[in-house]
């Protein structure tokens, strides 16, 4: 993908995600920009992430230094424009209007991107986000295409939000899922059938790749004949680190040189470090479990090539793109029975599905991944079949077909 594009005054389509990589949180959204920037070399865009504020959360960040931070009004990234509005989002009881709040902070930009030859809203997640793209689509007579990508299950089970779903799907002129599991939920939901779609995650296999093993685990101190397992992910009770390193104590007994290397660090959703450093302190693990902290997608494949098997024990996820990134550098996966988890590693030689909560079973699951001889060869031929490019290939087919035809083609941002 071109790391330099230039800024395109005219544009065909507005992405609308809350959550989107910015200066001040990197790591947020990356996938949508990942599948929303191929879209870019085809049909031009800009993007709107519309950033929850209220007056008093300076206040809070004495406290919580990471609390919210504040991105720029405008960026330009890779040459395209991503806006972040302010919205107002007090938290507690009166989150429940952040879809109304998100849609009129939002209104004034939005209003001057139609004008920029805008001809579609592509939103992502249902809610806010859903609620407030389909309340502008409404109002600027542009059509809503909608992705759901794992934050509607739990939405679905609260009988205030559920309505709230139901309303916005109904109102989109399309219904993306990256999971057939999200699909089956829309349709539940009110969706018709016929506008409903599942495009997964891909992977840039130009970015996930094996390296060289040794190395890897020399850059990260680990004994050459360890048995490694990583998780990559927000330290997070729904990712589930705690989960796995419960199981250590009796893979150990099996699996004595075994070591666990966990990627990632807080976010929006909490951060368990501190619970997660006694619980190792408490069952005896020091040395064996090293947190790395969050790298950037470049650099994501040294520890993955050091590791044998990529174990996720979690609660919920839409399509987790760690699942084919991990498998762009040949590892088998163990992960749960949630969301579309299934979908992913759906066939035995590419790895384990296990229920959710049932710790005897991700411990067998782990202990025989760690001996079994895998085909590394199979699982890379599978990631390299599910990158990108086929993605963006389907999403330009609807666009096209919501997009009028006979409407006047914006300039084309130089590649």
């Amino acid at each position: 993908m071109a790391e330099h594009r230039t800024v395109a005054d005219r544009i065909d389509l507005i992405v609308f995600s809350s959550l989107f990589p910015s200066t001040v949180r990197p790591g947020a959204g990356i996938f949508i920009r990942e599948r929303m920037f191929r879209v870019a070399q085809h049909r031009p865009l800009a993007v709107v992430s519309p950033q929850p504020w209220f007056p008093g959360q300076s206040l809070i960040r004495r406290l919580r230094p990471g609390y919210r931070p504040q991105a720029p009004a405008l960026e330009i990234q890779q040459g395209i424009r991503v806006y972040h509005p302010r919205f107002l989002a007090v938290p507690g009881v009166l989150r429940r209007f952040d879809g109304w709040s998100m849609a009129l902070a939002s209104m004034k930009v939005m209003r001057r991107l139609k004008r920029q030859g805008a001809r579609l809203i592509d939103v992502h997640f249902a809610y806010p986000d859903g609620e407030a793209a389909t309340r502008l689509g409404r109002w600027l007579d542009l059509p809503v295409t909608l992705t759901l990508r794992g934050t509607e299950v739990p939405h679905s089970k609260n009988p205030v939000l559920r309505p709230r779903l139901a309303r916005t799907l109904k109102a989109a002129a399309r219904v993306f899922s990256v999971s057939d599991s999200l699909r089956r939920l829309a349709i539940e939901l009110g969706a018709a059938a016929q506008k409903t779609e599942v495009v997964g995650n891909g992977v840039d296999i130009a970015r996930f790749h094996p390296v060289d093993r040794a190395a890897a685990r020399d850059h990260y101190g680990l004994p050459q004949d360890a048995r490694v397992l990583i998780s990559v992910g927000g330290l997070v009770e729904r990712k589930g680190m705690h989960r796995v390193i419960d199981c250590l104590p009796a893979l150990i007994g099996r699996h004595p040189g075994l070591h666990y290397l966990v990627v990632g660090s807080g976010g929006p959703e909490g951060d368990m470090r501190t619970e997660l450093d006694a619980q190792v302190a408490r069952l005896g693990l020091a040395g064996r479990v090293h947190f790395i902290g969050a790298l950037p997608p470049d650099e994501l494949n040294i520890p993955l090539s050091a590791a044998d098997v990529f174990v996720l024990s979690t609660r919920n996820e839409g399509w987790a793109n760690v699942f084919l990134e991990a498998m762009a550098c040949g590892l088998p996966v163990v992960s749960t029975d949630v969301g579309g988890n299934a979908e992913v590693v759906c066939r035995p030689e590419l790895g384990t599905i296990v229920p959710f909560g049932d710790a005897p079973a991700l411990t067998a699951a782990l202990d025989d991944a760690l001996v079994r001889e895998w085909d590394r060869a199979a699982i890379l031929d599978y990631a390299r079949a599910n990158q990108w490019d086929k993605r963006v290939a389907q999403l330009l087919r609807a666009f096209d077909d919501i997009i009028k035809p006979s409407a006047p083609q914006p300039e084309r941002a130089a590649t």
